[in-house]
């Protein structure tokens, strides 16, 4: 019986995860949530109090599940090279998903903070989180002299962060991977990032 329960939690984060990603909270119906679940609609309030439940621990999850994105993709022997990594990571990620849907912490920021504290201040978290993950990464480069230092660390952590959002929204915009593909690189300029000869992702290496 827990098993089964706990399947049908699953499918409905799993029906809203995709329905919010693509649509929009406001503009995701809980039938439609139920319908993607394949589930009635006691089954639904079995687990969830409100819609509103239903997003927050679809944000929640996300947020999980992007983590340790960061934390796979943000590796290599070298900072310099763990940057590179991140952003052929990041290009490859939304190009296999055809830049459908775009970045849903992104697309949340946008939706809902004018008017929904709670859903706002889960959002700027996982920004922060990200941020800081980048920094760490970013000062590590600067001392290893494969990123510039004469700016702050923690600037370029977050115009990276705000780059890569921009580059994502145009590419998911003219499902193009051209706006996103030319903003890492220009990042790679910016952060005037040198990589070591036989590290192997070299960013001509991976075009």
């Amino acid at each position: 019986m827990k098993t089964r329960k706990t399947n049908t939690k699953k499918r409905v984060l799993d029906g809203a995860t995709r329905l919010i990603h693509t649509k929009g909270f406001r503009a995701t119906s809980v039938g439609e949530i139920i319908s993607a679940a394949g589930i009635r609609k006691g089954g639904l309030y079995h687990h969830f109090l409100s819609k509103d439940q239903i997003g927050l621990e679809v944000l929640e999850c996300m947020k999980r599940k992007f983590m340790e994105f960061l934390e796979e993709t943000l590796s290599g022997n070298q900072p310099g090279e763990a940057l590179e990594f991140f952003f052929n990571s990041v290009l490859l990620k939304h190009k296999e998903a055809g830049f459908v849907g775009g970045c849903i912490f992104g697309n949340m920021a946008l939706e809902m903070a004018d008017d929904n504290k709670i859903f706002a201040e889960t959002t700027a978290r996982v920004f922060s989180n990200w941020i800081q993950k980048i920094e760490n990464v970013v000062h590590a480069a600067q001392e290893n002299s494969q990123v510039r230092r004469d700016i702050p660390a923690r600037l370029l952590a977050q115009h990276i962060v705000m780059a890569i959002e921009g580059g994502i929204m145009l590419s998911r915009l003219t499902k193009d991977e051209t706006p996103l593909k030319e903003c890492l690189e220009l990042l790679r300029k910016m952060l005037q990032l040198q990589l070591s000869v036989n590290s192997g992702l070299n960013s001509q290496e991976k075009s």
